[in-house]
C-alpha cells in the first residue's frame, strides 16, 4: 500500500504556514509516498449545505492555504512524493488558468502532479467565485477537455459552451507524458458516469472514528465505474482508485490502521492518503503521526 499526507493547509496546521516546506520533506523522508491538499474557499456562519450532508461547516474551514500555493511549496520542498489534489473544485477556475497552474506545478515537481477534480458542496463558495452552481456539471467537463487540449496539442484551441480559448501556442507541457493522470471525486450517478467515461482513477472517502472500515463502500461503486467504462468501450482495468482516510477528531491511531489495512485487504485500493486536519494540533504533532502511521501500517 502506498500512503500519503495531507500537507498543512487546513485547521490549526494551516496558521503555520511557515512550516509548510518542512512538513513536505520531513514527511518525505519518513516515506510519505504523496502529498495532497484540499480546496475550500468559505466558512458560511449560515450554511444552505453543511459538510458531507450534514448542518455544519466544520471549525477547520475557517483556516485554510491555497491550494495551489501548497502544491508548489511541496512540490519545491520533496523529490520523490507525488503531489495530489483532492479535489481542486474546477469548475470555479477559468481553464486556461487552471492549466497554467497545474502544468507549472507538475514541471516544478518533475512529473509528480496527481491532479482530482470535483464540483463541490457549497452554494455559497459558488456565489462567492460568481459562477452559477446549476453550471457545474458542465463546467467539469469543459475545464477536463481543455486541460486535455492544453497539454497534448499545440497550437491550443477550445470552444466550449462557457469556455473559449483562441488559438494560442502553449510551449510548455506537463513533465509527465503524455498528461498528469486525472483523478475525480463524487458518488452521484453523473459523477461515477464521468469517472468512467474519462478518468485514470476515482477518489473514495473512508471516515475512521464514524465506524468501522466498509469494503463495500469501495468495492460497489467501483464495480460499477468500470462496469461503465466497458460499455464506453474502455479497458475497465485502466480506471485506478486512490482513497482518501479521513479520520473524525480524536480517532485512536490504531482506528485509522486498520482502515489502512483493511482497504489493502478488502478492496483493489493500492494507495490512500491520510487527512491530518482534523488529528493533528500542530506541524510537529503531525510528522509525529506520519512516522507512527508509517510504521504501524506497513
Amino acid at each position: 500500500m502506498r500512503i500519503g499526507f495531507t500537507i498543512p493547509q487546513m485547521g490549526p496546521l494551516a496558521r503555520q504556514a511557515v512550516e509548510a516546506g518542512r512538513f513536505a520533506t520531513e514527511a518525505e523522508a519518513l516515506g510519505a509516498d504523496s502529498l495532497w491538499v484540499g480546496d475550500r474557499l468559505l466558512a458560511p456562519v449560515e450554511p444552505t449545505v453543511g459538510y458531507g450532508g450534514g448542518d455544519t461547516i466544520p471549525e477547520a474551514f475557517r483556516t485554510v492555504l491555497d491550494p495551489f500555493a501548497m502544491m508548489a511549496v511541496a512540490a519545491a520542498a520533496t523529490e520523490r512524493a507525488e503531489i495530489g489534489s483532492n479535489i481542486l473544485q474546477a469548475p470555479w477556475y477559468a481553464p486556461a488558468l487552471l492549466a497554467r497552474s497545474l502544468t507549472t506545478i507538475d514541471l516544478i515537481s518533475g512529473g509528480r502532479l496527481l491532479p482530482g477534480f470535483g464540483t463541490g458542496w457549497s452554494p455559497e463558495e459558488y456565489e462567492a467565485v460568481g459562477v452559477p452552481m446549476k453550471e457545474r456539471g458542465v463546467r467539469l467537463d469543459e475545464a477536463l477537455d481543455a486541460l486535455e487540449a492544453w497539454w497534448t496539442t499545440d497550437p491550443v484551441e477550445f470552444e466550449g459552451e462557457y469556455t473559449r480559448i483562441p488559438a494560442t501556442h502553449v510551449g510548455l507541457k506537463p513533465a509527465r507524458r503524455p498528461r498528469p493522470p486525472v483523478h475525480l471525486a463524487g458518488f452521484a450517478p453523473a459523477a461515477m458516469r464521468r469517472v468512467a467515461r474519462r478518468a485514470d482513477g476515482w477518489l473514495p472517502v473512508a471516515k475512521p472514528g464514524s465506524g468501522p472500515f466498509a469494503p463495500e463502500s469501495v468495492n460497489v461503486p467501483m464495480a460499477e465505474i468500470r462496469r461503465l467504462a466497458a460499455e464506453a468501450g474502455r479497458d475497465p482495468s485502466e480506471v485506478g482508485v486512490i482513497l482518501r482516510v479521513n479520520p473524525a477528531p480524536d480517532t485512536p491511531l490504531d482506528e485509522i490502521v486498520e482502515a489502512i489495512a483493511g482497504a489493502g485487504r478488502e478492496t483493489d485500493v493500492d494507495h490512500c492518503f491520510v487527512e491530518l486536519m482534523n488529528i493533528a494540533h500542530d506541524v510537529d504533532h503531525a510528522l509525529e503521526l506520519v512516522r507512527s502511521l508509517l510504521d504501524t501500517a506497513r
